[in-house]
């Protein structure tokens, strides 16, 4: 079962956006040097996902209401926020870690451990920061793109956060008897929020896994940018060897 909840309300749009990118003359050219493994892993996991996972979130988002998988996303969503801070304070943004720490505290509390979203309503506004994006901040570049099994897509710059926020999260730190049911939950959940994104997918992508992967590019540079990424042409997605020759490289973000 492919984890689908690092995409967030960004991921319907970077998906429109790949479409667009994949539909038109010009070919992007992105650094994907483990295709055949990450295409093995992609079918591996998006088999799993239409016999098993895809129908039991069909199923719990026809029966489930929607202010009850609000409050189950509000619950995951503050639960791992402490990564969320770590990196502000990474990235050097103090100012928004102060207000992320409040954000977390108010949630955990008045919030009943993030069921409710208060913090909002009181002016503190949520961010999405992980150690990807704190590498690409650094100026790393992304690396390969890759696929893992039932963690979906990743990069070589990307994949450090799943052990980083692994550790931050304290459902880590509790027995299995309350983290394996809660993190199918949290499974599941996702997966529901995200049934209009992979129906956009799969009704509209030639190629589900070149779609996959350059709405999941642009959704990080989305991210690493805050919203607002520099104007990107076709040819910037190519790296210029130094005998002039095209050869498939890494996305400058420096």
């Amino acid at each position: 079962m492919e984890i689908y909840t690092r995409f967030k309300s960004g991921t319907l749009l970077a998906l429109l956006f790949a479409l667009a990118l994949l539909s038109g003359c010009a070919t992007t050219q992105t650094s994907d040097s483990f295709e055949s493994a990450s295409r093995i892993s992609y079918d591996l996991n998006d088999s799993l996902d239409k016999a098993v996972l895809q129908p039991v979130a069909s199923g719990y988002a026809r029966y489930t209401p929607k202010p009850v998988r609000q409050g189950v996303t509000n619950f995951f969503d503050n639960i791992s926020y402490l990564n969320v801070i770590l990196n502000d304070l990474l990235q050097g943004k103090f100012g928004q870690a102060f207000s992320d720490t409040g954000r977390f505290a108010i949630n955990t509390t008045v919030g009943v451990l993030g069921l409710f979203d208060v913090a909002t309503s009181l002016g503190f506004e949520e961010h999405d920061e992980d150690l990807g994006q704190t590498l690409g901040t650094w100026g790393a570049g992304e690396g390969s793109y890759l696929v893992l099994p039932f963690f979906g897509p990743n990069s070589v710059r990307d994949a450090p956060n799943l052990v980083t926020s692994s550790y931050l999260n304290p459902l880590f730190y509790l027995t299995s008897s309350i983290t394996i049911p809660l993190t199918v939950l949290n499974v599941i959940n996702g997966r529901a929020n995200l049934l209009e994104a992979s129906a956009v997918r799969d009704e509209a992508a030639l190629d589900p896994y070149t779609f996959t992967r350059e709405a999941y590019r642009q959704q990080r540079l989305y991210d690493i940018y805050d919203g607002s990424p520099p104007d990107l042409g076709f040819d910037q997605f190519i790296d210029e060897s130094s005998d002039g020759s095209e050869n498939t490289g890494v996305l400058k973000l420096d």
